[in-house]
């Protein structure tokens, strides 16, 4: 997956939206106004998602191409190698969409009801 793609994918998310706020080199794509993923743009090697407890325990042990969350709460984020073929970009995408879907949950009402996923 490289961050051309990457980016699309997000972006195509109901109510996400990308920006920069922390700095020129960390992409940010957030639903609402929560994060659900960022990457490095400048390499692109990996990105940060965000998953259930068991979820990121289960993930890290089963794939060798998925990390605790680099400079994120461990027991919520995962980091994923970007280009790593030990995992498929469709699978890549599943991940990204229930980091999405996760965070979705934890928005207001008011903020679910401006969005509204099916």
């Amino acid at each position: 997956m490289d961050v051309e793609h990457f980016r699309q994918f997000c972006l195509s998310l109901p109510g996400s939206s990308e920006g920069f706020p922390f700095g020129g080199d960390t992409l940010v794509f957030k639903v609402g106004n929560k994060m659900f993923t960022a990457c490095d743009i400048d390499g692109f090697e990996s990105f940060n998602l965000k998953a259930l407890p068991e979820t990121v325990i289960e993930l890290q042990e089963r794939y060798n191409c998925i990390h605790p969350g680099y400079h994120m709460n461990k027991k919520h984020w995962v980091t994923v190698e970007s280009s790593n073929r030990e995992i498929s970009d469709k699978f890549r995408e599943e991940l990204i969409l229930a980091s999405h879907r996760l965070v979705y949950q934890s928005l207001t009402k008011a903020e679910k009801e401006k969005i509204k996923i099916d």
